[in-house]
């Protein structure tokens, strides 16, 4: 038996309900806030990786699922949301549109070849928002309002943000010289990937899942001691925007985010999740004002966020949220012979059209039976056809909770349905 690969997943029957509801929030609050939908490609050359996310980082060093095409083309399915939404502004030149900033979201799924576990996947969905054009604090709050309003929309409780600076490229320059002489002499106690980030990228450290416990790490400068003073103007207006949409946060100078190319604000939004461990984390993200021009692209501000739908269906779960998911039908039509079947499906064929949720038998079940699949189905109605019925212009119609029946006629079904189901 072939089976599906380690990492990956099937979602389907009532799972698949509760993705579709999550992901139809997901879109009304991003209309509500005035965010396009975007779609990239699932596979992007592996340059666009390298350079947008960063060498430095676990995801490109270790996670990308990368491959050779038949143009001997260096390709990698993409393991973020980020650096194909950028490729795409520049390529399609979104800069110029007039409507600035440019505000985009997205929904699919990302690739990471990692150890599979609770909350970690090899194949994983997220959806994200974007924001490019904009360098303005009050975005910043926008963007972080967005993700806390779809947890609050969706039921999770302790909705919280924890925020962050690292500031602008002279603040982060100075922060690095400050933490290479910090980690120098402790360089012999420190996993083979922190010794190897202390060269490229010393902020990476201070994310490392191997040493995050150690009292090394936690006794590390803190970037914000390093804020020049635009810098932390700009990040003392970003919480006074964050105080005027309501929005609950804290300052947490721990977050530096996996990602090489953040500056400024960095966040993570968590929510109160029993069983789920330590890391409540549910979304995270920050701003990248260099990222558009390291890809070529002209000196354009951005911030963003991602989301892994998966994990977040398990917050769900594990809170035991009721979302209110339709798992019904309006109405079940049920016949015993041949002439009655081809009435059945040209009815149900109507009543669909006419936008009711409409189901018949195609397993030549008994009338029995019948009844037995209306009930699985959680029928509201049901219309149970009969020739004699038929020769009258009529049809008998069961409602299926109070066991009522009426003699509807032929005509008058869509009406008769529509006064009782609407």
């Amino acid at each position: 038996m072939i089976v599906k690969p380690k990492g990956s997943y099937d979602i389907y029957g009532h799972e698949m309900k509760v993705w579709q509801y999550v992901e139809r929030v997901v879109d009304e609050v991003m209309e509500r806030y005035n965010y396009g939908k975007i779609r990239t490609p699932i596979f992007e050359s592996t340059e666009l990786f390298h350079r947008g996310v960063g060498d430095s980082t676990d995801i490109v060093n270790k996670e990308t699922y990368d491959f050779v095409d038949r143009g001997n083309r260096q390709m990698t399915l993409r393991p973020e949301g980020t650096a194909g939404v950028v490729r795409s502004f520049i390529e399609n030149k979104m800069y110029g549109d007039p409507n600035q900033p440019v505000k985009l979201y997205y929904n699919g799924t990302m690739y990471r070849y990692e150890r599979p576990q609770s909350g970690r996947d090899r194949e994983l969905t997220q959806f994200g928002v974007e924001v490019l054009g904009c360098d303005d604090p009050a975005i910043d709050a926008e963007v972080i309002s967005v993700a806390v309003q779809i947890f609050k929309l969706l039921g999770l409780k302790g909705v919280k943000v924890k925020i962050n600076s690292l500031g602008d490229t002279e603040s982060r320059n100075n922060y690095r010289e400050a933490l290479i002489k910090y980690f120098e002499p402790f360089i012999n106690d420190l996993c083979e990937d922190c010794q190897e980030r202390l060269k490229k990228n010393p902020l990476r450290i201070l994310d490392c899942k191997v040493d995050a416990e150690s009292e090394i790490i936690k006794n590390a400068p803190i970037m914000l001691d390093y804020l020049n003073e635009e810098s932390k103007n700009r990040f003392m207006d970003v919480q006074n925007y964050l105080d005027v949409l309501d929005i609950d946060y804290e300052v947490d100078p721990k977050i530096v985010r996996g990602l090489d190319y953040y500056s400024h604000t960095v966040f993570e939004i968590e929510a109160t999740v029993k069983d789920f461990g330590a890391n409540n984390v549910l979304a995270g993200g920050g701003r990248y004002d260099t990222l558009v021009e390291n890809l070529d692209g002209p000196k354009t501000p951005g911030i963003g966020f991602a989301c892994g739908i998966g994990r977040l269906v398990r917050a769900l779960e594990k809170e035991e949220v009721r979302l209110p998911i339709n798992e019904t039908i309006d109405v079940f039509v049920l016949y015993v012979n041949k002439t009655e079947k081809e009435y059945a499906l040209a009815l149900t064929q109507d009543l669909r059209l006419n936008g009711f949720r409409v189901e018949t038998d195609y397993m030549n079940r008994s009338l029995k039976s019948q009844f037995k699949q209306a009930d699985r189905l959680n029928a509201k109605y049901l219309i149970i056809l009969n020739d004699e019925d038929l020769v009258a212009g009529e049809m008998q119609v069961k409602d299926n909770l109070t066991k009522e029946v009426a003699m509807v006629k032929e005509a008058e079904i869509d009406d008769y349905l529509d006064l009782n189901l609407r």
